[in-house]
């Protein structure tokens, strides 16, 4: 054993002597995170008082100086937010695009990954790099090939010459199917091709959990084939109303002339003849509501009756459903009776010039510019009053989004939805349905039995927030630089046959019905859960810099709004399990619907253009939803104080912030005839009514302004309309 000599052991015992040395000293404290109070107070108008109205007291300066852009037809905080979105996609797909672009003289028969480290690499650590902190070399060869899929897409659309050059050729495919048509036999099969490659006809269908039973997936047929937005525009004699029509039938002949029609005026008034015998025979949008008479469960050897003469079986083996399911849901039954009729009235030759009308409507948005102008010249101008097409980058932009929109959104997340975002939002979803959950105990126009029953289905609600579990594979959907229309034909296709694969498989649960960069969110009653994709969740919805009041009236008020979708007038007739099944008594049927009557009567009276009235049925289920969003949203905020008191900031108490949070998420104006569209085919009040009308029925509201008789914002207690 070693051991230390006498100096060694004399340092080390003075070593030990010495008194210990002092302890560093302490950090200093970081400074105390200052929340913002989040209210946009840029445009408050001084000369209104929010207690007269809170909307023009909060947005008035935008209201009146804010220019809607040429290419919109409404501009509202989720259009601000999708814009900024829309910029960030750019990023993301004209990076991906110029990686993807081969060198002159490259060679570029190899793997077709997009790689690199440099500027508008998908993956890297250089300047511009999308995603990842490993170099592209080793990264997910699927993810690579994507990448490939998006930069190719985008680069068709953008490849303007090209599609000069092209024409009306792309087309010429579908044209000679459609011409090859020598009986109305044959019709149901050419639906069939329709609905796979994207073109309206007059029914489509959708596959989507059995309403009656959600464990399995079942095929859901209804009515369509319009090319104005609902059945009113061919039949209201409202003047407007009318002079669209006259637009709109110039607009077919134009486009047909176009395409080569040699007698494009008799052929169109023929289409137009056909298509108001399809509306005068179609479901009103608020009959579409209720879903148990939209529910008809249908053998296939019964579609025989319901259409007489009709070939059912051509249009099952076309699609692919023979064989994979034994019943179909029928929406709207009386519709495909009145079908039946239309079908055998109607000579063939007006059929195949309509089927060839449709198919070039609906592709005429990617054929050269003289098409897609004209076809914007009616659905954006004439229709919706909007001067100018949107830019062609964002159309294309819009086109990988629908495409091949969680592989785009899969780059997106990484990039722009950090990891502490979702962690905010998942704390304040947890507040709502705890107030959700102490609500339901307290409600007097809910019984004990009912009160079981949503205390389930709130027990049983999925929350899913930024983006999927698992995401989509695209490995059999084939792009090709220069094929634009085929990319869209095949991308379709793909999602057809993708839905159409569920047919007697598990229920996929981790499936998302919108792409993580969609600014909206939504309720599944199927499902029983409610989905927030990452681009809403951004100011002025969610601004993770502000205090949780101002959140709470923003994107708290929406999350409550989803979540009550489970049960409004249509969501409550769902159970916990997602079935089509009535879990409340007669009595407090009555109650619900007392309260849901007046409510549409409040929205009844709103004008928001002369002469055409909010559809108070129509939007009653998003009125419920805003109303009780919000009212929850109220209360989960005093929650999340847990007894203390709120911070006053920037003079705003907490309440104050938080419904002017609700008030500055609906800033927005609209284009007359987009307006008029809305209101004709919208679920949703528009903008300034959701700001206005639900304040209005809030306690809250009364106390945290003072708002007293006399002041216009007011409504007698025994008037405002409550639900949560």
């Amino acid at each position: 054993m070693r051991q230390l000599g006498t100096a060694a052991v004399l340092i080390a015992l003075a070593a030990c002597s010495k008194p210990p040395a002092p302890p560093p000293p302490a950090p200093p404290a970081p400074p105390p995170v200052v929340l913002l109070s989040g209210v946009d107070t840029r445009y408050v108008d001084v000369s209104v008082r929010p207690q007269d109205d809170i909307y023009r007291h909060l947005n008035g300066k935008w209201l009146d100086t804010f220019k809607i852009p040429p290419d919109r037809g409404v501009y509202v905080s989720f259009t601000e937010v999708s814009d900024r979105t829309d910029d960030q996609l750019r990023t993301l797909v004209e990076g991906l695009a110029a990686a993807a672009t081969p060198a002159p003289g490259a060679d570029t028969a190899g793997t077709g990954a997009v790689a690199g480290t440099g500027t508008g690499a998908v993956a890297g650590t250089g300047t511009g790099a999308v995603a990842g902190t490993a170099t592209a070399t080793g990264a997910d060869p699927a993810a690579q090939a994507d990448a490939r899929k998006i930069a190719d897409l985008y680069a068709s659309f953008m490849d303007e010459p090209r599609l000069e050059s092209l024409g009306l050729q792309p087309l010429m495919p579908e044209f000679a199917a459609i011409d090859a048509l020598k009986d109305k036999r044959e019709i149901p099969a050419l639906i069939a091709h329709l609905n796979q490659s994207g073109a309206d006809a007059p029914y489509d269908f959708d596959v989507e959990q059995d309403a009656r039973d959600s464990t399995k997936y079942a095929v859901n047929i209804g009515q369509s084939g319009l090319g104005m937005p609902d059945r009113d525009y061919y039949l209201k004699p409202d003047a407007k109303l009318a002079a669209v029509r006259t637009q709109y039938l110039a607009h077919v002949q134009t486009m047909l002339a176009m395409a080569g029609a040699k007698n494009a005026a008799v052929q169109a008034a023929a289409i137009f003849k056909l298509e108001k015998s399809l509306a005068e025979i179609q479901w009103t949008k608020v009959e579409n509501r209720d879903p148990v008479k939209t529910y008809n469960k249908t053998p296939l050897a019964d579609l025989g009756k319901l259409t007489p003469g009709y070939d059912w079986q051509a249009y099952l083996t076309g699609t692919g459903i023979a064989g994979k399911v034994d019943y179909v849901i029928i929406n709207q039954p009386s519709y495909f009776t009145g079908l039946a009729r239309i079908v055998k009235s109607t000579p063939l030759p007006v059929w195949r010039e309509y089927f060839k009308w449709r198919v070039l409507s609906a592709d005429a948005p990617y054929l050269s510019k003289t098409f897609a102008d004209e076809r914007f010249a009616f659905s954006g101008t004439a229709l919706r009053g909007i001067p100018e097409n949107r830019p062609r980058w964002k159309r294309g932009v819009m086109l990988v989004d629908g495409a091949i929109g969680e592989a785009l959104g899969r780059l997106y997340v990484a990039k722009y939805f950090p990891p502490e975002n979702k962690a905010r939002i998942e704390a304040l979803v947890h507040n709502l349905i705890e107030a959700y959950r102490l609500d339901i105990d307290t409600l007097d126009w809910m019984g004990p039995q009912t009160r079981k029953g949503a205390q389930e289905k709130l027990n049983k609600l999925v929350t899913k927030i930024g983006y999927p579990s698992k995401w989509r594979d695209y490995s059999n959907l084939k792009i090709s630089r220069d094929d634009l229309l085929g990319n869209v034909q095949r991308a379709t296709v793909f999602e057809f046959l993708r839905n159409l694969d569920k047919l007697g498989k598990p229920i996929d649960r981790e499936e998302w019905e919108m792409t993580p960069q969609t600014v909206n969110a939504y309720y599944q009653p199927l499902m029983n859960e409610i989905v927030f994709p990452a681009a809403i969740l951004q100011p002025p919805f969610f601004d993770v810099k502000a205090d949780d009041a101002v959140n709470f009236g923003a994107i708290g008020g929406v999350i409550g709004h989803e979540i009550s979708h489970g049960f409004d007038d249509q969501g409550s007739q769902f159970d916990a399990d997602g079935n089509l099944h009535d879990w409340f008594t007669k009595e407090d049927h009555e109650k619900f619907a007392a309260r849901t009557k007046a409510l549409a009567a409040q929205y009844d009276a709103y004008e928001p253009v002369p002469g055409f009235h909010v559809n108070g049925e129509l939007t009653l289920g998003e009125n419920i939803a805003d109303n009780s969003g919000l009212a929850i949203a109220d209360k989960a905020y005093k929650l999340s104080l847990g007894g203390k008191e709120a911070p006053v900031i920037d003079g705003f108490s907490g309440e104050q912030r938080l419904f002017y949070g609700w008030v500055q998420g609906w800033r927005g104006k609209s284009r007359e005839n987009e307006a008029i569209v809305r209101i004709k085919t919208d679920p949703h009040s528009p903008p300034s009514v959701r700001g206005t009308a639900p304040v209005r029925n809030q306690a809250g509201f009364y106390a945290a302004f003072g708002v007293k008789p006399g002041d216009k914002m007011y409504l007698a207690p025994e008037q405002r309309v409550t639900i949560w």
